[in-house]
């Protein structure tokens, strides 16, 4: 996959079980990718109670460590682990021969490309995704949901940003029984599609804090946090 490509894939990034305390300990598992699109609207009260089932499930979750699949909207793949702290945090480490680092914390995304040593920023705020690593989450006020469509035990639903209408859609696919983030779709202000797959998910583990610390000035030094973790 080329630089530029993997650069604008990344950008579209920047955002997942029972219950995360449930799962905890639980051994990685291969899981079966959700179906195709297809499947019929929610409708109300049913709809309802959906969204609140999805707000709980994200406000519970505090770590979720996974293998990640990143695909274009032209084909194009990437793959790597990724790591999510909520609040705030979260990590996408690619697999090399792909050189970069997407780190989120203290309010900002960091893409970083280890073979140009180059760091870009945006604040989370600016992000569909930003969304997620909030400390509450919640389907009002901020975000309009757009669908919600049930599909082969798994739950789609679409939203967009009220203050940022243009920015694009951000889809979340959810398992439904137990509650399990297992995609998402950014569809972005120019129909550009990213989608991005979890496998082999792991929540409610300890993660060392360095491992987001971009602001720590070794972070990017040989040796440093900023290198590649598994």
């Amino acid at each position: 996959m080329h630089r530029r490509a993997l650069i604008a894939l990344a950008a579209a990034l920047p955002a997942l079980p029972a219950t995360a305390q449930s799962q905890r300990g639980r051994a990685p598992r291969q899981e079966a990718a959700p179906p195709p699109l297809g499947g019929a609207e929610v409708a109300e009260p049913e709809r309802a109670q959906a969204l609140a089932r999805v707000e709980a499930y994200l406000n519970g979750l505090r770590t979720l460590k996974a293998r990640f699949l990143q695909t274009a909207q032209n084909g194009q793949t990437a793959q790597g682990t990724a790591w999510i702290a909520r609040p705030g945090r979260m990590r996408f480490d690619y697999d090399p021969p792909v050189p970069l680092l997407l780190v989120a914390s203290y309010g900002q995304f960091i893409l970083y490309d280890r073979d140009l040593r180059s760091p870009s920023t945006v604040p989370t705020s600016a992000t569909p995704l930003g969304v997620l690593l909030q400390e509450n989450f919640r389907f009002a006020n901020a975000i309009t949901v757009t669908s919600v469509i049930r599909d082969g035990g798994f739950l789609r639903v679409t939203l967009f940003r009220n203050s940022q209408p243009g920015e694009g859609r951000l889809t979340l696919i959810l398992q439904e029984n137990p509650m399990e983030l297992r995609q998402w779709v950014v569809l972005d202000a120019q129909g550009r599609q990213t989608r991005v797959t979890l496998s082999a998910i792991e929540v409610g583990g300890r993660f060392d804090d360095r491992i987001f610390a971009f602001n720590n000035p070794t972070f990017f030094e040989p040796g440093g946090f900023g290198q590649p973790q598994r």
